[in-house]
This record gives C-alpha cells, sequence and structure tokens, in this order.
C-alpha cells in the first residue's frame, strides 16, 4: 500500500462498523467541506454504499446529492507472491446549491 497522505475530503471505509464512517462523513460536512469522497474496496463496499444512503436519505434529506461515482480495481500481490484483482469504488458526495 501507498504511503501518501489521504485527503482532508476522503473517508476510506474498512472495518469499523457503518455509524463510525457516516459519523465521520456528517463531520466533514458539517466543517464545511462542500464535497467528500467516500472510498472503500473489496469486501467493504457494500457498507460504502451503505455509509451513502445513511447521510442522504435519514441524516441529510434532500440536502446531499451523489456527484459522480467511479468503480474500477487494483492488482493486489499477497504476502506468498501471488496477485489478485479487487475491487474499488469512489462515491463523491456534495451538498445541494
Amino acid at each position: 500500500m501507498s504511503t501518501a497522505a489521504t485527503p482532508s475530503n476522503v473517508v476510506l471505509v474498512g472495518k469499523k462498523p457503518v455509524m463510525n464512517y457516516v459519523l465521520a462523513a456528517l463531520t466533514l460536512l458539517n466543517q464545511g467541506v462542500s464535497e467528500i469522497i467516500i472510498k472503500a474496496r473489496g469486501r467493504a463496499i457494500s457498507k460504502a454504499v451503505d455509509t451513502v444512503e445513511i447521510v442522504r436519505n435519514r441524516f441529510l434529506p434532500d440536502k446531499i446529492e451523489v456527484k459522480e461515482i467511479r468503480i474500477g480495481s487494483q492488482t493486489v500481490t499477497s504476502q506468498d507472491g501471488r496477485q489478485s484483482r479487487v475491487s474499488t469504488i469512489e462515491i463523491a458526495i456534495r451538498k445541494k446549491a
């Protein structure tokens, strides 16, 4: 994995409960960030979609819109040297004008 710093408007979804990522997204939006990106890969993709849907429908209805959804895949090398492909998703959401 790269050691590059994560931009301040990105929420990386992983193994934690969905509400942790919802809270992170809401915190960014309340700090005045107009657009955030929810990123995930592999099994966490469904959790990223859940995060966006919870923010959009439960906490900020009619205030958030999905700007863009990017899907792709990355090649990952395992510890034993085998390469496999892992699906990725990036969901950009922003406040409605």
